[in-house]
């Protein structure tokens, strides 16, 4: 029998977890990459040869777009990309942190269709395929069903709740936490741990792509900022930001954002 995407996206996973974990975070050698786009470690470049040579190898026909590599615009021909995120987290993973992920996914015409996120130290794999459902180590995992938005913890870095994001300049009540990799907080919303997610500055692809099915997989939702699906292999791989959750909390978030981003109350 064919080997299924997914079974290859995970395959590829574990190696990338044995390859990322035979270096040492704090000992790594890293350093800047330019026009302040963040930390890179031989680890990540490691991990983006094997997948490099790995995923195109097992599909010759598939666009390949990663944060490790060079982009062009050869991957806009094929209607199913590679979207590959070595290590997402690289920051944790540079100080010695165990909260990094692998992410990887495969998006058919602008929507992903397998995914999986990977955190090694963790043991933790997150699965999906599209209309599937979603999976933990195996398991089926579902988001949550808060009843209202202020009960519910909610991943979210510090600046989004600045009051320009929202209308009348107050973000509304909840309970807020904080986790390095944004593959892995959608996972964690997926799985149930945590009630939503959100990020209102663009985002990349490579860190959305495959929690993103994940979490669609579970029963949640995942648009950006304005509500809109999202789409990707788009020419400019980034998004307008993530909402995503459940129902109740993805209309609350979604319903306090001032549209403007001027923290002003429309009339």
């Amino acid at each position: 029998m064919p080997e299924t995407d997914l079974d290859l996206l995970i395959r590829a996973a574990h190696e990338a977890g044995r390859i990322a974990t035979r270096y040492s975070g704090r000992d790594a050698q890293s350093w800047d990459k330019p026009d302040g786009a963040g930390p890179v470690t031989e680890a990540d470049l490691a991990v983006n040869a094997m997948l490099a040579q790995m995923l195109p190898a097992a599909r010759p026909g598939y666009g390949w777009l990663s944060e490790e590599t060079e982009d062009t615009a050869a991957r806009l021909d094929h209607d199913r990309v590679f979207i590959i995120d070595p290590i997402d987290g690289t920051r944790s993973f540079a100080e010695g942190s165990r909260t990094w992920a692998h992410a990887l996914a495969v998006a058919d015409r602008g929507v992903v269709t397998a995914a999986a996120v990977y955190l090694p130290q963790r043991d933790l794999l997150f699965t999906a395929a599209a209309g599937g459902g979603a999976f933990l180590n195996g398991e089926p995992i579902r988001v949550s069903a808060p009843t209202d938005l202020a009960q519910a913890h909610i991943l979210a870095a510090r600046p989004n709740l600045r009051p320009e994001h929202w209308t009348g300049g107050q973000a509304p009540e909840f309970h807020r936490d904080y986790r390095p990799s944004l593959a892995y907080r959608l996972a964690l919303v997926a799985q149930g741990r945590f009630d939503g997610m959100l990020t209102l500055r663009p985002s990349w692809e490579w860190d959305i792509a495959a929690g993103e099915l994940i979490l669609r997989e579970a029963g949640g939702l995942c648009t950006d900022r304005s509500g809109a699906a999202l789409r990707f292999n788009n020419p400019k791989p980034r998004l307008d930001g993530v909402i995503a959750g459940g129902d109740i909390v993805h209309r609350g978030l979604f319903g306090a954002l001032d549209p403007a981003g001027t923290g002003i109350t429309a009339h």
